[in-house]
């Protein structure tokens, strides 16, 4: 017997929209059976035993279950090398790494998704005084909004000077725009290896993971990176990052994450291997049950009437639903309903706040297990015009049914 009864309100609505979504469901089902033969193949490929679940300390040196977590991202994401580690803080932390270690002085970076989130604009030194970012680097910095479609005549102009490294970020981050697909990094790719073959082409791949059938790497990336609280660690992973791509451009960024000449070959794992190993394998499941929770987000706020992003048929790169709720009032409300309907602090009230690396303040709903994971169900946006929530993941579809129930009993009565 449901207890909700937020649920049974609006049961019959929710039943109707998953009717009409049958066939988007379908797809969704298919694409999590392509993956996991794909993160299935690859653990078989690499052989992975229990032995690579054992504790490594001190140095980490000849911790073979890392090297072959190594081995088995890199076979999964397509590339050359990877570097999964605990010692990644965040995306971030690891999209920094990528960028200061293939950048040296003098070299030029370009953005071709316009200006990057907030916490890359800072960790680059994009929004804050320099203090050791890319202009203390003496490393230039130019941008191109390419996320409408490829305009070869903005991207000649943009790469008409020499540049050593591009940056494409997938996911939406706070923008208004969408995210990009497979397609759409493959076609920037070509065009950017068509002006400058030499050209590093850097993908941050935050929330993109297992969304379609390829990754960016399949679609000639150079390096990638990611946040294991995110996508590929399927709620499992308490922290971390990964990089994977071409093997001398992964080992640049692994000496950013330890020191020069240590590279990938030191770093203790600690007991965190065998849940990296099992938040993999358990990954294209878990991002199947978010697309189709933020597919039923999509349809549920659309049929109410606000402004959705992607619409609920519309392909997708992330697992990121935004929805515009044009007022400070409405998108605490909605985040204070996610954060009641979560398993985890469901008793606290968020309140936006100031948050490091963000220029505006945050309102942050994440009742999870994993802090701050967007792997699991979770709302957050910025306390700016035009108050949109960015919500994302869900650990199980049924989960989301539920809160996003919730939610839409909260806004009704907040505007009845």
């Amino acid at each position: 017997m449901l207890e909700t009864t937020s649920y049974f309100k609006y049961q019959t609505l929710i039943r109707e929209i998953e009717r009409q979504l049958t066939a988007t469901f379908q797809e969704i089902d298919d694409l999590m059976l392509i993956n996991q033969a794909r993160v299935l193949d690859a653990f078989r490929a690499e052989q992975v035993d229990e032995t690579c679940f054992y504790e490594s300390t001190g140095y980490g040196y000849h911790d073979l279950g890392r090297h072959k977590l190594d081995s088995l991202y890199a076979r999964v994401f397509g590339a050359e090398a990877g570097l999964i580690r605990p010692q990644f803080v965040s995306g971030t932390h690891a999209i920094a790494c990528c960028l200061y270690g293939v950048l040296e002085q003098g070299n030029r970076l370009v953005s071709l998704t316009g200006r990057p989130y907030d916490t890359l604009q800072k960790a680059l030194g994009l929004s804050s005084s320099d203090n050791g970012g890319l202009r203390a680097q003496k490393i230039s910095y130019a941008e191109a909004d390419l996320t409408t479609g490829l305009d070869h005549d903005l991207l000649d102009y943009i790469l008409a000077e020499k540049t050593q490294v591009v940056l494409i970020q997938r996911s939406r981050g706070y923008a208004q725009r969408r995210a990009l697909t497979m397609a759409d990094i493959a076609d920037l790719v070509l065009a950017v290896k068509k002006r400058q073959p030499d050209t590093i082409v850097f993908v941050d791949n935050c929330y993109g993971e297992f969304v379609q059938e390829r990754e960016p790497c399949h679609g000639g990336a150079d390096l990638v990176a990611g946040s294991l609280i995110k996508n590929p660690g399927a709620g499992l992973a308490a922290g971390g990052g990964y990089v994977v791509g071409r093997a001398d451009l992964v080992e640049k960024a692994a000496w950013r994450l330890t020191a020069p000449g240590l590279g990938a070959g030191v770093g203790a794992m600690g007991t965190v291997k065998r849940l990296f190993f099992q938040g993999l394998f358990l990954a294209p499941h878990q991002v199947g049950q978010a697309l189709k929770g933020m597919v039923l987000a999509a349809a549920l706020f659309e049929r109410f009437g606000y402004s959705v992003s992607p619409s609920p048929t519309e392909m997708r790169g992330d697992i990121v639903q935004s929805i515009s709720l044009g007022s400070p009032e409405l998108l605490k409300l909605f985040c204070r309903a996610v954060q009641a309907a979560s398993p985890i602090d469901s008793h606290l009230r968020p309140q936006p706040a100031p948050m490091q690396g963000y220029n505006n303040k945050i309102i942050m709903a994440a009742g999870t297990f994993v802090q701050g994971a967007s792997s699991e169900f979770s709302a957050d946006g910025p306390l700016r015009p035009p108050y949109t929530v960015f919500l994302q993941g869900g650990l199980t579809y049924e989960h989301c049914k539920l809160a996003l129930a919730e939610v839409l009993a909260a806004l009704e009565t907040r505007l009845s």
